[in-house]
C-alpha cells in the first residue's frame, strides 16, 4: 500500500496552517493530562514561532500577520500560566 500524502486527511499545507500547527502543539505540550506534556518542548516552539515571524517580516499577508501576532500572544500567555502552577 503506497503511503498517503495526507493531502486529502488533512487539506493543503500552506503557512497559516503551518502556524496553526505550530501552535497546537504548544497547546498540547502544556496539557498537564497529556501523555505529550513537556513545558520545555512548549517553549521551543513558541520561540520556533517567533523566529518564522522575525524571518518571514514584509512576506505576510495582513491575515497571516494578525494570525501569527495572536497566536504568539496566545501561546506565551499559556505557556506563563503553566510555569506559574
Amino acid at each position: 500500500m503506497a503511503a498517503s500524502s495526507g493531502g486529502d486527511r488533512f487539506g493543503e499545507m500552506d503557512f497559516s496552517t503551518f502556524l496553526i500547527s505550530l501552535a497546537s502543539n504548544v497547546s498540547i505540550h502544556l496539557d498537564p493530562t497529556h501523555k505529550a506534556y513537556d513545558v520545555a518542548l512548549a517553549k521551543q516552539t513558541i520561540d520556533i514561532l517567533e523566529m518564522l515571524r522575525a524571518k518571514t517580516a514584509g512576506n505576510r499577508t495582513e491575515e497571516e500577520e494578525r494570525l501569527i501576532e495572536g497566536l504568539l500572544y496566545q501561546t506565551r500567555v499559556a505557556y506563563v500560566d503553566a510555569i506559574k502552577k
